[in-house]
């Protein structure tokens, strides 16, 4: 059987567009001092992946950690809290919005935004009372997220 030039490339295109796509890793720091000089931060504090990616949450400075804020994640993601000073691996699997917050420092404003592909849930997101400086850095967060959009 002789193939030509055409069905040998017809062949790898099947294959490479039949092979899973690649996740992506991406690392957010937990911080008492952040590059711009401000407190209490994960940095960077908006992070936009695609559904499969990971996030390591690294403890860069002691007295962190990284769990999601009630309300502020899709229906059917499992909520978690890792422990405090230690490094803490999460696969996101669903499109939305994702709040996070530092436990012991949620109250100063330590919080991070990941966004998973689609926005899905972010009026849902947007909705969720914040204490004190929190709610300062989600509102910026949420500006810098329509602005990316």
């Amino acid at each position: 059987m002789r193939l030509t030039k055409l069905t040998l490339a017809s062949i790898a295109l099947a294959a490479l567009t039949s092979l899973p796509a690649l996740a992506a890793d991406f690392e957010v720091k937990m911080l008492n001092k952040g590059s711009d000089g401000s407190t209490m931060v994960f940095e960077p504090a908006l992070t936009k992946i695609q559904p499969g990616d990971t996030v390591h949450f690294i403890a860069a400075s002691k007295g962190h950690n990284a769990e999601t804020v009630p309300g502020m994640f899709p229906e059917g993601f499992e909520a978690f809290k890792s422990p405090i000073g230690k490094d803490f691996t999460v696969t996101f699997d669903k499109d939305g919005v994702y709040g996070i917050r530092c436990t012991p420092h949620y109250g100063m404003g330590m919080v991070a935004m990941i966004v998973v592909g689609e926005p899905t849930n972010l009026d849902e997101a947007k909705s969720v009372k914040q204490p004190g400086k929190a709610a300062e850095r989600f509102d910026k967060l949420f500006a810098e997220l329509e602005v990316g959009q």
